[in-house]
């Protein structure tokens, strides 16, 4: 982006005061190495992408399909390094995390919903949701207790012992939902997470995914194809051509 389209436009008031930057972008930049017949190139995903995200926004990110919306989701989220630019979290460098500290800012920091649910088919939605603390090594009975009050918050206490083949697609991803953030991130982030649901279904879950936001005090970034739901957040931002600007519906 250059200077007119970056950081002086993405600047809410929350409450009259300027709400603090927690998450945010500089140059990023993600190539992939390409090879069409016996030529070798480059797939430029985006190059120099600043923007910033404040501390209680809902932002969704919108584009054409290839556009790159879902790498740069993985790089908000550590789950890979950019090929130039930084990811800040507050004021530490996400993109030079090493594998361990990234490792721990996913399960600590930040709630991820993909678009397919991932949930282990031989457990339950109970001992599914409470992976996330068992892989921290917290006690198997709390952890077990922190899902309990998680799923109850996305309408699913009579679910608990279910194994998600006995789930619909919409409580599937209300589980998957529970998960991410059994581990009461700060950061939720969220790609295409009703991508696989019907109308109806989506509606719902995308619903329940702003209440969740709003009620926990979340600062979430969802990618998304349904220009009705992105119109539903704070902001919408537009991946085109390498480019990242603020658009509307």
């Amino acid at each position: 982006m250059s200077g007119d389209e970056g950081m002086g436009s993405l600047e809410p008031l929350v409450g009259g005061e300027m709400a603090r930057v927690v998450l945010r972008t500089e140059g990023l930049t993600k190539v992939f190495p390409s090879v069409a017949g016996r030529a070798r190139g480059e797939l430029v995903l985006f190059r120099g992408l600043d923007f910033a995200v404040r501390a209680g926004e809902m932002v969704a990110v919108v584009g054409e399909s290839g556009s790159g919306k879902s790498s740069l989701l993985h790089l908000l989220a550590a789950l890979d390094r950019p090929t130039a630019g930084e990811v800040w979290c507050g004021d530490r460098a996400v993109s030079r995390f090493s594998a361990a500290e990234a490792a721990r800012f996913r399960n600590r920091e930040v709630g991820y919903v993909w678009q397919f649910h991932y949930l282990l088919p031989e457990f339950s939605a109970l001992e599914n949701v409470a992976m996330p603390l068992l892989a921290r090594g917290v006690r198997r009975g709390w952890a077990l207790e922190r899902a309990k009050v998680w799923l109850e918050e996305v309408g699913l206490g009579d679910r608990m012992e279910n194994r998600s083949g006995e789930l619909s697609g919409g409580e599937q991803q209300r589980v998957s939902l529970a998960r991410a953030l059994v581990t009461e991130p700060q950061l939720l982030l969220a790609d295409e997470p009703t991508g696989d649901l019907d109308g109806r279904t989506a509606d719902t879950v995308f619903e329940l995914i702003q209440k969740m936001h709003r009620e926990h005090g979340l600062t979430s970034v969802v990618v998304t194809h349904n220009l009705e739901f992105a119109g539903r957040c704070d902001r919408m931002l537009r991946l085109r051509d390498g480019r990242l600007a603020e658009s509307g519906i």
